[in-house]
């Protein structure tokens, strides 16, 4: 068995720091609601409803960016298709998640700020996500290599 070092690509990087902060997205809170009289606030995280698959969004684009480097040819999966349709899977999940918190009435904030402070995780998922996608589109523009 022989060492191969490949190059890892920017946009191969990009996606990998993006499924990792989704990933980091999904252990945090995703809604938080403040109860009156000193009980106890609850909140929840990805792993509530459709968030999940944001959770599998994040752990299949890992697998993918380091699937090359558990073979010694190049891997037909490692296109920007298949990175294309994590994105895809990914936004559509968190937007049947958001939509279904809004229904809820789980984004209802007391102060402005809230906006912010109260729903990190769902923050850190979005920003995850937009980074994959970022990445799949400069994939897309990338030489293709034979």
């Amino acid at each position: 068995m022989t060492m191969h070092r490949r190059p890892v690509r920017r946009s191969r990087l990009l996606a990998a720091i993006g499924g990792l902060v989704a990933l980091a997205g999904c252990f945090l809170p995703w809604w938080t609601r403040v109860a009156p009289e000193g009980l106890p606030a609850l909140s929840g995280t990805a792993f509530e409803g459709m968030g999940i698959v944001v959770f599998a969004v994040a752990i299949a684009t890992l697998a993918l960016v380091t699937l090359p480097y558990a073979s010694e040819r190049p891997i037909r999966a490692d296109r920007w298709p298949s990175y294309a349709l994590l994105a895809v899977v990914g936004w559509l999940a968190l937007g049947y998640r958001v939509v279904d918190l809004a229904s809820l009435r789980a984004f209802s904030f007391n102060q402005p700020a809230d906006f912010v402070t109260a729903i990190p995780g769902l923050w850190l998922a979005i920003v995850g996500l937009a980074m994959l996608t970022r990445a799949t589109y400069e994939m897309l523009q990338e030489p293709q290599l034979r």
